[in-house]
């Protein structure tokens, strides 16, 4: 596009919750049929921002211009009108209503004062093959999708309302690599349409593809503007967390395994989604599950974790066999397990409840007496927790939904932490946080094993894998298809083996 004009611009613009100062005199441009990526940490006042063009909230001051006319708007729908579409990394959807419902839920098309079906699935349907997701089927309940599926929906409900600006929040954080893929040609054909495309991304490699200008905020202010690709990784990281940016990953263990696994499991298989899995994790060991998103990762952790019913095969802790049979017996002092679950908001915390109180739900048992718990001894283990884990609270009775993404997923390891497990499983737990923030859980996680906790985790990020893990099993259709330790855990083997195609040679 050879347009010289903003299509959105934000002059001075400022928020605050209480005492707390979110965005600071913050100034934007959005050109259209460009690709804008703002970076920051979690609490960097993105999301503020975001909230803002969105009309989710108003400013305290500044001003929001759309071709260069003042604007503001007073609710979402008020600035979907204007052509302002977001997509949330916090889901909208409603799960008992159909795909198509939700797609057109803002305004239905109408036929004699009711509802027109067959108008409503065509337009479903249309949005659905402009996001590149015709597998999913109009009328399926929301509720009966994966959460890839549903960020899918998601995108063809923002497609459907012809946004002038579209405003991309973590929207590929809960994809497959495949639809992400899609959703990156849909990008792109909409800034060649002239559609500006304000893109919030922890994925580096993500804003390397896509954008044409960057943003990066920190502490709620802006620190700079520049040209895509004119800034290394290592600089606008430094940029974002205000700091020298270098030992990402810390070292990995170098002593002597443990003679005896803390877990291990033999023929584990389940409803054609696991199929005869064995592992062993030793205590002190990081171990990481590989593969293509949905080769039964997930439903591993849940096994182990005593979720699933029906799960066939030995688990054995500490080399004798365990019947670990629910949840609560997973986590209770015999074995010891704790699992950090896939979505935070949904699995991991109750968002109207405290930080306190969330921190506290897995670990009553150990913080009460006859029913009552023991108020100074939760205090300090409050206390504890919120400082190992850095959490920025500004106050623990404050509802957790008031932190920020990285900090609550911190939370959720915190509650776990409070119950002293010998043995974590974490599903994706860096995914949608910052930098900053990922850096701290790859610190902890090896503190931990050093302490002789036994760590499985699975992770969609090959870097992570890489970096911090002392072996790796990559899963295929449900089955640990190749181990991979030390030097062998290089991207290439990764790939290949999550295709299932062996070794194969470097181009």
């Amino acid at each position: 596009m050879s347009e010289t004009k903003p299509l959105l611009t934000m002059r001075g613009v400022t928020k605050r919750y209480g005492g707390v100062l979110a965005l600071k005199d913050a100034d934007l441009d959005i050109m259209p049929g460009r690709i804008h990526a703002v970076l920051g940490e979690n609490g960097a006042g993105k999301s503020t921002l975001i909230k803002i063009m969105a009309g989710v909230v108003s400013p305290d001051e500044g001003q929001i211009s759309l071709d260069g006319e003042a604007v503001s708007f007073s609710s979402p729908a008020a600035a979907n009108a204007a052509g302002i579409v977001c997509v949330f990394q916090e889901l909208s959807l409603i799960p008992d209503l159909s795909v198509a419902d939700n797609i057109v839920i803002s305004k239905p098309p109408q036929l004699l004062g009711l509802i027109n079906r067959r108008k409503q699935r065509e337009i479903a349907e249309k949005a659905l093959a402009d996001a590149g997701a015709t597998d999913i089927h109009p009328s399926a309940l929301v509720k009966d999708l994966s959460l890839s599926r549903r960020q899918m929906v998601e995108i063809a409900k923002a497609l459907a309302r012809k946004p002038r600006v579209l405003i991309l929040d973590e929207a590929t954080s809960a994809l497959t690599s495949a639809d992400v893929e899609k959703v990156f040609s849909v990008i792109k054909r909409l800034r060649q349409e002239g559609v500006a495309i304000i893109y919030i991304s922890h994925r580096m490699h993500e804003i390397a593809e896509l954008a044409d200008d960057c943003t990066v905020f920190r502490n709620g202010r802006k620190i700079a503007t520049y040209k895509a690709g004119t800034k290394s990784d290592t600089e606008v990281v430094e940029l974002m967390i205000g700091r020298e940016y270098k030992n990402v990953f810390p070292p990995k263990f170098s002593g002597e395994r443990a003679s005896v696994p803390a877990l291990s499991c033999k023929g584990l298989s389940w409803a054609g989604r696991l199929r005869d899995v064995s592992l062993s994790v030793y205590p002190g060991e990081v171990i990481g599950l590989g593969g293509l998103d949905g080769q039964g990762q997930r439903e591993l952790l849940l096994a182990l974790f005593g979720v699933l019913r029906g799960a066939e095969g030995r688990i054995d802790i500490d080399g004798k066999p365990a019947t670990v049979g629910d949840p609560s017996r997973a986590k209770g002092d015999s074995i010891g397990m704790a699992l950090i679950p896939e979505d935070r908001k949904t699995e991991g915390l109750m968002l109207p409840m405290s930080i306190a109180e969330n921190l506290c739900f897995s670990s009553l048992g150990r913080i009460s007496s006859m029913g009552i718990i023991d108020k100074a001894e939760s205090e300090a283990k409050i206390a504890e927790m919120i400082e190992l884990l850095s959490i920025k609270a500004e106050n623990p009775a404050l509802p957790v939904s008031s932190l920020s993404g990285g900090n609550q997923q911190k939370v959720v390891i915190a509650k776990w932490l409070m119950n002293e497990p010998r043995i974590v499983l974490l599903n994706d737990p860096t995914r949608g946080i910052d930098v900053g923030t990922k850096q701290e859980i790859y610190a902890l996680l090896r503190k931990l094993a050093d302490k002789g906790v036994a760590i499985l985790f699975y992770s969609t990020d090959y870097d992570e894998l890489i970096g911090c893990c002392d072996r790796v099993l990559v899963m295929y259709d449900g089955a640990v298809v190749r181990e991979l330790a030390g030097d062998a855990i290089t991207e290439h083997a990764l790939v290949a083996s999550a295709l299932n195609i062996g070794e194969v040679a470097r181009a």
